[in-house]
């Protein structure tokens, strides 16, 4: 059996997002020991150094040309080169525009439905339009929640035997000393502790803006407290970065465009509270990786997040500033509750693991090369 896979999320310098789920399945894949399948793994560029080796059954594919990829140089060479794989596996919303094989794709969120005036105009054309005809074209879906599925069959009228979850996973903890110390990380940053820990992209829907107000009303009562912010630059991002100054609490705020995992594990293990109060999300992994630190989590009470969460997580309404505000303060004065948050987050995090991720993506994977 031949699967096919676009590897192009993974072969990139620095991995967040959809570029951590595809690398971490496609390390598994590259590690089994099945002689009955070869892993074909579709690129526009050489696989950089980071990449899983290649080994007699998992190799790269470079394909050109690079522009509208999906759209043309991937089609095309599906059609054309032989063997054909048994099954095309996309780790993201964009299946080939036309295909000779059948199709699986992963549905992350569906954030630009539900916000779409959150996107740039260019990149929700894209989202609405290319998603659409990649889920119709598909044999089978892959959803990231049971919340994300739910939205899949409602929104793409999709049959529901064509839609399967699978979680996202999480690394399992390296119990070991870090070489970078909290002190290195205040002197590189130039923020000092305490602070609240705020990790991902900064967009409008993640709801930063909210955060920055709700920040700036517990830093009334808690005059030392701090708000790192790390995370790339999004879509429409400029008002967020902006809101700081506005409030009057630009020293207090500090924006951190990329952390390194050695780094981002210090950030989450010393935080006073990991605060993620997104409008939507789709899975939400930073809320995992905090809980995996020992850092207790305030979300948002919406999608996904719950699901992920579990009983381990404070929750808020994130379209009310005042019960963020009060969600924070809650965890930040309650000495019992973030004891036992941090107990709960040790527990819920073993219900994640990418190995898992990989058996149940590749089972799919197997039923419809097979043809059930």
């Amino acid at each position: 059996m031949i699967i096919g896979i676009d590897g192009n999320e993974a072969n990139v310098s620095r991995l967040v997002g959809v570029s951590v789920y595809t690398y971490e399945l496609l390390a598994k894949f590259q590690s089994l020991k099945r002689e009955d399948i070869q892993f074909v793994i579709y690129l526009k560029e050489p696989p950089l150094p980071h990449m899983p080796a290649q080994t007699q059954h998992f190799r790269y594919r470079i394909v050109k040309p690079k522009k509208f990829w999906t759209q043309i140089g991937l089609p095309i060479d599906l059609f054309t080169h032989s063997p054909r794989p048994d099954v095309f596996f996309s780790p993201n919303h964009y299946a080939p525009r036309f295909s000779p094989v059948p199709s699986v794709i992963v549905i992350h969120d569906l954030a630009y439905l539900f916000f779409p005036d959150h996107f740039l105009k260019k990149d929700l054309y894209q989202l609405i339009n290319w998603t659409k005809y990649s889920v119709n074209q598909a044999t089978h879906v892959l959803a990231v929640s049971g919340k994300t599925r739910d939205d899949i069959i409602k929104l793409y009228k999709v049959k529901p035997e064509d839609v399967t979850v699978t979680h996202l996973g999480i690394k399992e903890s390296e119990h070991m000393e870090s070489t970078i110390t909290l002190q290195q990380l205040e002197k590189k940053y130039a923020f000092t502790s305490p602070y609240l820990l705020y990790l991902g992209t900064i967009q409008p829907r993640k709801n930063l803006s909210r955060l920055i107000d709700a920040f700036a009303k517990v830093s009334k009562e808690h005059t030392d407290l701090q708000l790192v912010i790390v995370g790339r630059k999004g879509w429409l991002y400029e008002p967020i970065l902006a809101k700081p100054e506005q409030l009057g609490i630009s020293d207090k705020v500090h924006f951190l465009d990329f952390a390194p995992d050695e780094e981002a594990k210090v950030l989450y293990a010393n935080a006073e509270c990991f605060v993620l109060p997104s409008l939507y999300e789709g899975f939400g992994l930073p809320i995992l990786e905090a809980m995996q630190a020992g850092c207790p989590v305030v979300t948002s009470n919406v999608s996904s997040l719950p699901e992920i969460g579990g009983d381990a997580a404070e929750y808020c309404n994130p379209e009310d500033t005042d019960d963020i505000t009060r969600a924070i303060e809650k965890v930040l004065t309650d000495k019992k509750l973030r004891k036992d948050m941090v107990a709960k987050g040790y527990q819920q995090v073993k219900k994640f693991n990418w190995e898992k991720t990989a058996e149940e993506t590749l089972a799919v994977l197997e039923s419809v090369a097979n043809g059930k």
